[in-house]
């Protein structure tokens, strides 16, 4: 399934895309007489049952929400954990004149940077390096702890278009990245979130993005360095992962940052993030 959320006039509400529109699944199921989850994290957190309440809602849903009306809100609302892989594709690692990482390398953000498909974002005044960065982004659907790789992807509940925006001048002060990463809206994820069962493989999937209309980054999940499934199992060894914590997994070559004449984002410019299968996330840089 593809679920996502949207806002109504009484708050975040749960939706669910398909071929004739998007389900509101709290008014479907007022509707029906039929118990259904109220949020994505919900979802997550009742994992199976709440899938099989949510197939119901499908089955029985006759009025659509036509999917230019709604206005979205992140993917997922309160993950506990938000963990990025940074230098994790080697082309990226050259064209930014890093060093290629012998094991993964990991930075945070936090439920402040999270924004939504369609949501202008507004940097800071401290930043004037405002870079973009297509990501694939795995929710967690189970706790996870001390798991190996082999056993990894049964542990995540689904997979997101993410967008790692960044502060470069920010970023590089130190060696230590969170303060040009961690900022407000710089984690835009969406606009939906697709369940694990629907991504037959998570490693050969196609990344590309589009500023102002011109392709930047053209590349594919398969080039990663470290692999999900070896990231998931990393992480699990030193913290336990949670349902619904966020892996940004890192961005392939055709970022700013590896251009010879940069030029940063700036208001009025418009990204268009995608991941096969995943949906086309915009956002635009605002004042």
């Amino acid at each position: 399934m593809k679920l996502l959320s949207f806002r109504a006039s009484d708050g975040v509400r749960l939706g669910i895309k398909t071929d004739s529109g998007i389900i509101d699944v709290r008014d479907t199921a007022e509707k029906a007489g039929l118990i259904a989850p109220a949020s994505i994290n919900e979802v997550i957190l009742n994992g199976q049952p709440a899938k099989e309440q949510l197939q119901q809602i499908v089955s029985v849903a006759n009025d659509f929400l036509d999917e230019t009306s709604i206005t979205y809100a992140p993917a997922v609302q309160t993950p506990n954990k938000i963990i990025c892989s940074g230098a994790n594709y080697r082309a990226h690692v050259e064209e930014a004149n890093f060093t290629v990482p012998d094991y993964p390398i990991y930075f945070s953000k936090y439920q402040n940077s999270l924004a939504a498909h369609n949501e202008d974002i507004v940097p800071p005044p401290a930043t004037k390096q405002v870079d973009y960065e297509v990501e694939l982004v795995v929710v967690m659907g189970k706790q996870a702890k001390n798991i190996s790789q082999g056993e990894a992807l049964d542990y995540v509940f689904g997979y997101a278009t993410g967008n790692d925006i960044s502060a470069r001048d920010l970023q590089t002060r130190t060696n230590q990245w969170t303060y040009g990463k961690a900022i407000d809206q710089f984690a835009p994820i969406g606009p939906y979130l697709v369940t694990a069962e629907e991504v037959s493989n998570p490693q050969n999937l196609e990344l590309k993005c589009w500023v102002n209309g011109e392709l930047r980054q053209n590349s594919n999940t398969e080039l990663m360095i470290f692999p999900i499934a070896e990231m998931i199992s990393d992480l699990s060894q030193t913290m336990t992962l949670e349902p619904g914590d966020v892996i940004f997994t890192g961005t392939p070559e055709g970022v700013i940052l590896g251009m010879k004449e940069k030029i940063w984002l700036k208001p009025g410019d418009v990204m268009v993030c995608e991941v096969e299968g995943l949906g086309k996330l915009v956002n635009r840089i605002a004042e």
